[in-house]
């Protein structure tokens, strides 16, 4: 692996406020982001990555590369919950594996967000289409959580849940809806018009990002020494399955598209895990999963393997084959 490349991203400054935000929970410290203004940057970050990619779409010619990665996008989005639950299933009652493997099938917008941040600083393009890629995959994976959550409940005594109640909810949670609906937005937008929103998509988005991953780094922390306490198996669950994820995405997705850019951008999305889609449908679908156990694993653990190690770890596979 090229250390230098490891290094530039560790001293990444928004990466750098993570950690702050890591210790500042360490050392009891009071440092908080109001509820509020996290809302918002997280709105802001998700606005500005969603207009940004469908400006960049409305650019691309739409090809079948552009239709193979929808397609492989989607893909992954079925196949990591299926066999991760079973994974899961060795040490985790149902309902928390299907939970646990639906999050780990869905995917972190935020993680996807630091990798864009990344690929810019290293001067690496991407493609726009990848913001849609990312959209497509929250709900395939939440569906298919539910269905395996249904099959094998053997005794099955909380009132079911609708696959098409699931599928409303996942589609209309804040975060999906602002992604796909800014990235339509961006589609449909002219240059001119784009321009005069720049100063606010693109100049000050590092910023944002900045105190987004502080405000990450404090509630990583508060969660990490309660999580630690369930086992070894949760913790290295959610450090080696992004691993397996990430490299090997890193490695096939060449088979349909030679972009740097877009191949670690396809092995972040493997790799990462949803701490916000998620939970909030499963609150509604599995009321009896976890959220004390599924939530940390993504937030605490494999959120911030991905932003320090994951990354150029990826990156590197990709460029070494």
């Amino acid at each position: 692996m090229d250390f230098k490349l490891l290094l530039d991203n560790l001293t990444n400054p928004a990466l750098l406020f993570f950690f702050l935000g890591v210790f500042a929970v360490q050392v009891k410290s009071d440092l908080e982001i109001p509820a509020n203004s996290s809302k918002f940057i997280s709105l802001y970050l998700m606005f500005s990555i969603g207009f940004k990619g469908g400006l960049e779409l409305s650019h691309s010619h739409l090809d079948m590369e552009i239709f193979w990665s929808l397609l492989f996008g989607i893909f992954l989005a079925l196949f990591v919950p299926l066999y991760t639950y079973f994974i899961l299933r060795r040490k985790f009652s149902v309902a928390n594996s299907g939970a646990i493997a639906a999050a780990y099938g869905s995917v972190s917008a935020v993680t996807f967000v630091t990798a864009v941040s990344f690929l810019e600083i290293e001067q690496i393009d991407f493609g726009g289409h990848m913001v849609a890629v990312m959209a497509l995959m929250e709900a395939p994976s939440i569906i298919i959580g539910v269905l395996l959550m249904s099959y094998f409940q053997k005794e099955q005594k909380e009132k079911q849940i609708s696959i098409r109640s699931v599928l409303h909810h996942s589609l209309t949670n804040g975060s999906v809806l602002l992604i796909l609906g800014s990235l339509l937005i961006g589609f449909l937008a002219s240059d001119q018009q784009a321009r005069g929103i720049e100063p606010f998509t693109t100049d000050i988005f590092k910023g944002f990002l900045a105190v987004f991953l502080l405000d990450m780094g404090i509630s990583s922390g508060k969660k990490l020494a309660d999580f630690l306490k369930k086992g070894w198996f949760a913790f290295l669950f959610a450090v080696i399955v992004p691993i397996i994820n990430g490299s090997t995405v890193a490695f096939i997705s060449s088979l349909f598209t030679e972009s740097e850019g877009n191949r670690f951008l396809f092995a972040i999305l493997a790799a990462s895990a949803s701490y916000i889609a998620v939970p909030a449908a499963m609150r509604l679908a599995a009321p009896k999963a976890n959220p004390s156990l599924y939530l940390p694993m993504a937030l605490a653990i494999t959120f911030p393997f991905n932003i320090t190690l994951g990354m150029p770890l990826y990156l590197y596979v990709i460029q070494a084959f």
